[in-house]
C-alpha cells in the first residue's frame, strides 16, 4: 500500500472591514494553485451587507475520493492522539464520514458562529491550504529520521508586536534600575 504524503497545512482567518473586492484575491489564489504551490483544502468566505444579509462561498480543490482519504487521514491522526490505535480507527471512520457529508474542514457550526460574529458591512474568509511546495522537503526530513516538533508563521505584524513588547520590557527594566534600593536593616 502506498503511503500518502501531504504537505504542511495552514489555517488562515481573515477579516475585511468595509470590503472592496475586485477579484484580486481570487486571481492570486488561482495563480499560486496553478503553479502547484498550494492546494485549497477548504475555503469559506462570507460577507454581511449593511442590512445584515449574508452571502457565502465555499470551495475546495479536493474531489470526492480525496475528501474521503483526507478526512480519514486527519481523523485518524486526531484519534491516535486522543486514544492510541483504537482512537485512530474511530477517528478514521469519523473523518471519512465527515468528508462524505462534505464537512472536511469547516463545519456548519463554524459557519453559524462566524456569521453571528461578523458585523454588518464586513467580510470574513477562512482558508485551509496545503503547501504542496514543501512535500518533497517534508519527505527528505522524514527519510533522514527527522520529526517536526514545532512550526509557526512569522509575519511582519508579529515581528512588530514582538518589537513593541521588547521595547516595553526594556523600559520597565530601566525604570527598575533607576529606583533606589531599599535600605536593609540587619
Amino acid at each position: 500500500m502506498s503511503k500518502v504524503m501531504y504537505g504542511p497545512m495552514q489555517l488562515l482567518v481573515i477579516v475585511f472591514d468595509n470590503p472592496d473586492f475586485h477579484g484580486q484575491i481570487r486571481r492570486e489564489l488561482e495563480s499560486v494553485m496553478e503553479k502547484k504551490l498550494i492546494r485549497l483544502i477548504d475555503l469559506l468566505f462570507l460577507w454581511k451587507d449593511e442590512d445584515g444579509n449574508i452571502a457565502t462561498l465555499e470551495a475546495t480543490q479536493l474531489d470526492e475520493e480525496e475528501r474521503m482519504r483526507f478526512g480519514a487521514v486527519i481523523g485518524g491522526i486526531i484519534g491516535f492522539g486522543a486514544g492510541g490505535e483504537k482512537g485512530a480507527l474511530t477517528g478514521m471512520e469519523a473523518g471519512a464520514l465527515a468528508a462524505a457529508q462534505e464537512n472536511y474542514g469547516i463545519t456548519d457550526k463554524d459557519i453559524m458562529e462566524i456569521t453571528e460574529a461578523v458585523p454588518e458591512n464586513t467580510a470574513a474568509a477562512i482558508f485551509i491550504i496545503e503547501h504542496l511546495w514543501a512535500k518533497s522537503l517534508k519527505q527528505a526530513i522524514h527519510d533522514a529520521g527527522g520529526v517536526l516538533v514545532s512550526q509557526g508563521m512569522i509575519t511582519p505584524e508579529l515581528l512588530a508586536m514582538v518589537g513593541q513588547e521588547l521595547a516595553e520590557a526594556v523600559e520597565a527594566a530601566e525604570k527598575n534600575e533607576r529606583k533606589p534600593a531599599a535600605a536593609t536593616a540587619w
